[in-house]
C-alpha cells in the first residue's frame, strides 16, 4: 500500500501575466485601417465590399431581400502571402445613398479627428448611368471637404497638415512600377519638382481618393442600349463607328481631369475577379502609405520607408474596361494625348464654377458642359396630374346660397306636383285637367236630371189630353261622361228656373276662367243652392197634385 501523499501540481509560471499582457499588445499592434464606401443605390458597391474583404459575394437571388442599413459596416482581417500573421484589420463603411439623412450619421462613426490619418474614400459610379456622373461626384467631393472640416479642433488642424503633406510628397516622388526593384537605400534629393498644372488643387486634408467606375463591361455590349438588360435603368445609345469611342474617351477625360485636382485615382472594374483584384491591391497600398519624411540639415534624405502593400500594376489608359490611373502618375499632358480637342483648363475652370454656384454669365459649367456631351437617356417616370385644388368650404356655400337665392323655383314642395297641372287652384281642388274628372259630381248631376225629367213628363201628359193613354216614363239611357263639364252662373240659373225648367249646365272649360277665384266659388254654390231648392219644389208640388189627378181621372171613367 502506497501512503505516499500526491504530488502538488506544478507552480504556475512567473511570467503568465507578462505572456497576457503581451498577447494584448500584440493584438493592439495591428494597425487597423478603414475605408468610407460611397455610391448611390444599385452601383456595385456590395460587390466591391466583397472583393476588399475577400468574402463571398452576395447571392444575387435573394439581392431584394437583403436588408440594407443607414450605414453598413464590415471588416475582415488582411493576412500576408503565407497566410500565417495578420498585417492589418481593414473596416469598411457604407451608405445606402447621398441623402442627407445617412451622410450626417458618417461623422459619428469616422469622427475625422482621430480616423482622418487611417481612412481612404472610395466613391462609386455606375456605367449604367453615365450621365450621372458629374453630378454625383460633385456630390460626394463636396460631402469630403465638409467632413473633413470636423470640429475644427487643433488636433484635427494638425493631423490635415501631416495628412496633406504625406499625399503631395506620394505624388512628387511617384515612379512607375518596373520589373527591377529599387534598392531600400537609395536616396533621393530634397529638391524636388513641384505640381504640375491643375493637380492636387483641391483636398486640402490629402486623404486619399479612389474614383470607382463599375460594371464596364457594359460600355462596348452589343445591345443597342448600354444597361437594358441587367440594370433596367436605361443606358446610352451606342454610336456607330468612332463616334462611340470618341464620346467614351471624353467622359474619361472629364473624369481624369477632376480626379487630377483632387489627387484621386481612377479606376474601371467589372465582375471579373481580375478586376477587383488590382482595385483591392491598390487600396491597401494607399491606406499604408508611409508618413513624410522629415527635412534634414543635409542636402540629401533617406528613401521613405517602404510601403508594406507594394503596388506593381502598371497604369492602363487603353482598355476601357479595365482603366487604372493611379495617383501621381497622370497629368494633363497625359490626358490630352488620348483624344485631341480636350480643353483640361477648361473643364478645371467649370469644375470651379459649379462648386462655387456661379452663374453661366461668369462661365460655362462643368454639369452643363457634360450634358451636352452625355444626354440624358433615363427612363423617366410619367408626370403626376395636376393638383385638384378644391374651392373651400365656406366659399361652396355662399356661392350656391347666392345662386339659390336667386332662383324664383327653389320651392323643394315643387318637386312634388304634378307637371300636367297647372299652378292655379280652387276651393273644390286644383282646377287642372285631371280635376275635372269628378266622379261624384257627375254621378250626382246624370241622377237630378233624370228624375227631373221623370217628374215633369206627367204634368205635360195630363195637360194635353185626358183620353190619351199614360205613358209609363222611359228611362234613358246613361248619359255619357261629359267631356266637358260646365259651372253655370247666376244668372243662367235664374233664367231656367223662371222658365219652369232644370237650368242645363254651360260647358266648363279646361282652362280656368280670367274671373277670380272668390266670384267661381259664388257661381259655383248658386248652382249647387239651385239645384237643392228646385228639387224641393218640385217634390212638394208633385205631392200636392197627385189626389186630384187620381181623383178626376176616376170620375172621367
Amino acid at each position: 500500500m502506497d501512503n505516499s501523499r500526491p504530488s502538488s501540481p506544478d507552480a504556475p509560471p512567473q511570467d503568465l501575466w507578462s505572456s497576457i499582457l503581451d498577447s494584448v499588445s500584440s493584438s493592439r499592434s495591428i494597425p487597423s485601417k478603414q475605408v468610407i464606401l460611397l455610391g448611390e443605390p444599385s452601383s456595385g458597391k456590395s460587390s466591391l465590399v466583397s472583393a476588399l474583404l475577400q468574402k463571398p459575394p452576395p447571392d444575387e437571388t435573394k439581392e431584394d431581400q437583403r436588408t440594407d442599413f443607414a450605414i453598413g459596416y464590415d471588416w475582415a482581417d488582411v493576412r500576408d502571402d503565407a497566410d500565417e500573421d495578420t498585417l492589418a484589420r481593414l473596416s469598411i463603411y457604407t451608405v445606402p445613398s447621398s441623402s442627407p439623412a445617412y451622410t450626417a450619421l458618417l461623422p459619428y462613426f469616422v469622427p475625422p479627428r482621430s480616423s482622418l490619418p487611417h481612412s481612404l474614400v472610395m466613391i462609386t459610379l455606375d456605367w449604367t448611368r453615365p450621365w450621372s456622373f458629374i453630378e454625383e461626384l460633385e456630390t460626394w467631393l463636396v460631402w469630403v471637404e465638409k467632413w473633413v472640416k470636423g470640429d475644427g479642433s487643433r488636433e484635427l488642424d494638425i493631423a490635415k497638415e501631416d495628412n496633406r503633406e504625406r499625399l503631395q510628397v506620394y505624388w512628387q516622388h511617384y515612379t512607375e512600377p518596373s520589373a527591377e526593384e529599387i534598392p531600400a537605400t537609395t536616396a533621393v534629393s530634397s529638391t524636388v519638382l513641384p505640381l504640375g498644372p491643375g493637380t492636387l488643387t483641391h483636398n486640402s486634408a490629402g486623404v486619399p481618393v479612389v474614383v470607382v467606375c463599375t460594371k464596364a463591361d457594359l460600355i462596348d455590349e452589343g445591345n443597342d442600349v448600354i444597361g437594358s438588360g441587367p440594370s433596367g435603368m436605361g443606358g446610352m445609345v451606342k454610336g456607330k463607328g468612332g463616334e462611340w469611342e470618341e464620346r467614351t474617351d471624353s467622359i474619361m477625360q472629364v473624369l481624369r481631369a477632376i480626379c487630377l485636382k483632387y489627387g484621386a485615382s481612377l479606376f474601371y472594374t467589372t465582375p471579373q475577379p481580375a478586376t477587383l483584384q488590382v482595385l483591392r491591391q491598390y487600396t491597401l497600398h494607399s491606406l499604408f502609405i508611409p508618413p513624410a519624411p522629415s527635412p534634414a540639415m543635409a542636402g540629401e534624405v533617406s528613401a521613405p520607408p517602404r510601403n508594406p502593400f507594394p503596388f506593381q500594376h502598371k497604369p492602363n489608359a487603353l482598355d476601357r474596361d479595365r482603366i487604372v490611373i493611379p495617383a501621381g502618375w497622370d497629368s494633363w499632358g497625359k490626358i490630352g494625348i488620348l483624344r485631341e480637342g480636350f480643353d483640361a483648363k477648361l473643364w478645371g475652370e467649370a469644375w470651379e464654377n459649379d462648386l462655387d454656384g456661379a452663374d453661366e454669365d461668369a462661365g460655362p459649367r462643368a454639369t452643363s458642359l457634360y450634358a451636352g456631351l452625355v444626354p440624358d437617356l433615363s427612363r423617366k417616370p410619367p408626370p403626376l396630374p395636376p393638383l385638384n385644388n378644391p374651392t373651400p368650404e365656406q366659399a361652396f356655400l355662399a356661392k350656391n346660397y347666392d345662386e339659390n337665392a336667386k332662383n324664383p323655383n327653389r320651392d323643394p314642395r315643387g318637386a312634388f306636383k304634378n307637371p300636367a297641372e297647372t299652378a292655379m287652384a280652387g276651393i273644390v281642388g286644383p282646377m287642372g285637367s285631371s280635376s275635372f274628372n269628378l266622379p261624384n259630381v257627375e254621378r250626382a248631376l246624370t241622377e237630378m236630371e233624370g228624375s227631373t225629367a221623370a217628374t215633369a213628363n206627367p204634368l205635360n201628359a195630363s195637360v194635353s189630353s185626358d183620353a190619351a193613354p199614360r205613358k209609363a216614363p222611359t228611362t234613358r239611357p246613361a248619359r255619357q261622361a261629359p267631356t266637358n263639364l260646365s259651372v253655370p252662373t247666376s244668372s243662367a240659373a235664374a233664367l231656367a228656373l223662371n222658365r219652369g225648367g232644370v237650368p242645363s249646365p254651360a260647358p266648363l272649360s279646361a282652362t280656368p276662367s280670367s274671373a277670380d277665384d272668390q266670384t267661381q266659388h259664388q257661381a259655383l254654390k248658386a248652382f249647387f243652392d239651385n239645384l237643392i231648392n228646385k228639387r224641393n219644389r218640385t217634390d212638394d208640388k208633385g205631392a200636392a197634385k197627385s189626389p186630384d189627378g187620381e181623383g178626376g181621372a176616376g170620375e172621367s171613367s
